[in-house]
């Protein structure tokens, strides 16, 4: 009797002979692995599923239908109208391809989706799978909000997205905008336009390259260089928002407020044009166009019906530069304030406190002052202290007068004190209740003293040797300076004058009464431009080159070098020289 061996793990069924049933059992064991892995398989990808079926509306003059080139179509003749789902087509005449679900229709066509959005042209396509239509020739489109005119219109009726790149022009009841390519969300109603992009509002004309605009909120986003001209003056900027309702500008990027006499600036700039008022921040600049001043400081404040701008932040920084030669002044805050008269007229700034100025010529510190750039007269309050060359000058308030951009006078008022160094390092001193300092070429001429006057003065002999010490009192004096020194001393009324030679000369002598040598509150150039006004970055010089050795054929000499001692040896002492021969 023959017996079959089963597979291991599979269940014994006869001992004795094999059966159709223990066969079946052993394919199914062998079969296994395989339909395993044909079930772990990926399913194919279904064909896309096509949308719902267009429907001819009843209407139509003329049906013919037919096979042309291979493709059944229906052409329609007069008054024709298709619907799928909530989308109307109308036309004159269109042809219907049954095999693929699509329409082209001609003349006088009109698309109407959801009762809202209605597109008209002279031709158009239609998808109704993909439900993605084509509009060519004087196209318009409408919702209850704007009109878009172009020559080519896309419309994805399933992403209700609208989309031209021929050209087109926007009007809504308050606005209208050209650009050459445009994005319409009909669900959003928000616009996206590119290149050569043009919005004109009722105040305002817009342009900019790349924009965002919600019919709905009537806000524009702007995403690259923007230009906004206005009836006051214009707003430049390279990224932002501008509210064609409330009016409210909110730009990045190197923004600016420009009038016809001033231009703000800064990274970042609000203005809003109901109230003429903008904030600016981060690299704040006011350029004042009438006399060249500018402003500089971390945030800036502009009231355009006032005329006043006002700068704080990281000590902010004014330039003047007039005639060649420029002024800095820094304080906490500065503000300028427009002269309302004629265009030509400069205004007045304002600076406090903790004032700091700078000038090749001139250095000074105060606690507030003013500066009228019409009158070219600067008004230095609470004990302000002034450098020129080694002079010193203190009172408890001054003018400083210019002409020509040049310091012409310096009033001294109350407690006035100047204060020299001479080349011997003494103190020449006068002191008075004010003073009239005068300048040439921003040198100091002459100073009138008047009333309580007081002068100490050391008589050197050529600038190396002290001979003296003259001093002085009198109700008025006049002193005379040549190069910055002083040369006479004329005493008007009243005059006592005493002559100390220099072994009689005590400490308590050579100084004044409230005296005090201040070099070290002296502003320097760069404590008073900060990080506003950069200093320029000189130029390294370029090393000059060398001259080529000429070539030359003769043959290199070989030095030969004598082998190292070993470190064992010791060193051989050097040679004494012969001691020089006697003359």
């Amino acid at each position: 009797m023959q017996r079959w061996a089963l597979p291991a793990g599979l269940p014994y069924l006869c001992a004795e002979m094999p059966t159709i049933k223990s066969l079946f059992l052993v394919l199914a064991a062998l079969l296994l692995p395989f339909v395993t892995v044909a079930q772990q398989r990926p399913k194919p990808t279904p064909p896309p599923q096509k949308g719902q079926r267009i429907e001819l509306l009843p209407g139509t003059r003329e049906l013919v239908g037919g096979t042309f080139n291979g493709v059944e179509i229906r052409k329609l003749l007069g008054n024709v109208s298709f619907k799928q789902e909530n989308t109307f087509l109308y036309c004159d005449s269109a042809y219907q391809y049954l095999d693929r679900n699509a329409i082209e229709a001609f003349s006088n066509v009109r698309i109407v989706d959801n009762d809202t959005i209605t597109i008209t042209g002279d031709r158009g396509t239609y998808d109704g799978d993909t439900r993605k239509a084509r509009m060519t020739g004087n196209v318009t489109m409408r919702d209850p909000r704007m009109t878009l005119t172009t020559q080519v219109l896309d419309y994805d009726l399933s992403k209700n997205l609208a989309y031209y790149s021929t050209g087109g022009h926007l009007v809504d009841p308050e606005n209208t905008l050209d650009s050459q390519y445009g994005y319409y969300n009909t669900t959003s109603k928000v616009f996206s336009f590119k290149r050569n992009v043009h919005l004109v509002t009722k105040e305002n004309d817009i342009t900019t390259d790349t924009l965002q605009y919600n019919t709905v909120a009537k806000i524009a986003y702007f995403l690259g260089p923007t230009r906004i001209k206005g009836k006051q003056g214009s707003i430049y900027a390279e990224n932002g928002t501008y509210n064609t309702i409330t009016k409210v500008s909110n730009f990045q990027r190197n923004a600016k407020i420009e009038t016809p006499s001033y231009l703000l600036g800064g990274d970042k700039l609000v203005y809003d044009e109901v109230r003429q008022y903008g904030v600016a921040t981060g690299h704040v600049s006011m350029t004042s166009k009438k006399d060249n001043v500018v402003l500089r400081g971390d945030v800036g404040k502009y009231w355009r019906a006032l005329g006043r701008t006002k700068v704080y932040g990281s000590s902010p920084v004014m330039r003047n530069i007039s005639d060649g030669d420029t002024l800095y002044l820094a304080a906490d805050t500065l503000i300028s304030v427009e002269n309302r008269g004629p265009k030509t007229t400069a205004g007045i700034l304002y600076a406090f406190p903790k004032v700091k100025i700078f000038r090749k010529d001139l250095q000074g510190r105060c606690d507030s002052l003013t500066y009228d750039r019409q009158d070219s007269i600067i008004y230095l309050n609470k004990k302000p202290v002034l450098w020129a060359d080694k002079n010193q000058l203190t009172a408890d308030s001054m003018e400083l007068r210019q002409r020509k951009g040049k310091i012409d006078q310096m009033r001294l008022y109350a407690n006035s004190f100047i204060a020299g160094e001479d080349t011997l390092l003494n103190y020449n001193q006068v002191k008075g209740r004010n003073m009239v300092a005068y300048f040439v070429d921003n040198k100091i001429k002459k100073v009138n003293v008047l009333g309580n006057a007081e002068s100490l003065y050391f008589a050197l002999d050529g600038d190396t040797a002290l001979t003296g010490m003259n001093r002085a009192v009198s109700a008025n004096m006049t002193l005379r300076f040549a190069a910055n020194k002083l040369q006479t001393i004329s005493y008007l009324t009243n005059a006592d004058a005493s002559f100390i030679p220099p072994h009689e000369l005590k400490a308590d002598d050579r100084r004044l009464k409230d005296f005090s040598w201040r070099p070290k509150e002296r502003p320097t150039r760069r404590l008073v431009l900060g990080k506003h006004f950069a200093l320029p970055v000189k130029a390294k010089p370029k090393p000059k080159a060398k001259p080529k050795s000429k070539t030359t054929t003769a043959k290199p000499k070989v030095v030969k070098r004598a082998a190292p001692a070993s470190k064992s040896a010791p060193a051989k002492p050097a040679p004494a020289r012969p001691a020089p021969k006697a003359r």
